[in-house]
């Protein structure tokens, strides 16, 4: 008999038990609740996961996808792009040369400034004023009278024109 409680023993121990004993006479399975709530919590997580790798491989099938209308789209932008790219550089090059002849012409402006300012000042340092009035009256001439000075008054003008000549008397 002994040997016969020793093996029913042994068979107990060895059989796994998912309960525990709450008081003296409820028994609760120990777990069973939690492991059915924890193998529907994966379950729905993984069909969860699977929805969401279905409908990324969707959007990234409907991304990868390029209509004809967006190609030409884009085709159209590049080439405005391009033709505005162009045309910038084109006025810009047209500025810098335009720049570069307006500083030329001023600097020629500047040089033939000086060249008259030199040309003037040798003129008026060469020409001896009081050698010509003497001249001027060994020729005959003399100054004017008060009676052979002719004033005219000019009205809203800043210069007068002489369309003949001013008569003697």
């Amino acid at each position: 008999m002994r040997q016969q409680s020793a093996r029913n023993y042994n068979q107990r121990s060895e059989r796994k038990t998912n309960y525990y004993i709450d008081g003296n006479t409820v028994r609760r399975l120990e777990g069973e609740p939690e492991e059915r709530r924890r193998r529907q919590i994966e379950k729905e997580q993984e069909q969860t996961r699977r929805k969401n790798c279905r409908v990324a491989r969707r959007n990234q099938e409907r991304a990868l996808r390029v209509s004809l209308g967006y190609v030409l789209f884009c085709t159209i932008a590049v080439c405005l792009l391009g033709c505005v790219c162009v045309t910038y550089i084109q006025l810009q090059s047209d500025i810098t040369a335009r720049t570069r002849n307006i500083s030329g012409l001023e600097r020629q402006i500047s040089d033939l400034r000086a060249d008259n300012a030199a040309a003037i000042k040798r003129l008026d340092l060469s020409t001896d004023l009081e050698k010509i009035r003497e001249q001027a009256l060994g020729f005959g001439m003399k100054y004017a009278n008060e009676s052979q000075i002719v004033y005219y008054s000019i009205e809203d003008h800043d210069f007068m024109e002489q369309h003949s000549d001013i008569p003697e008397e």
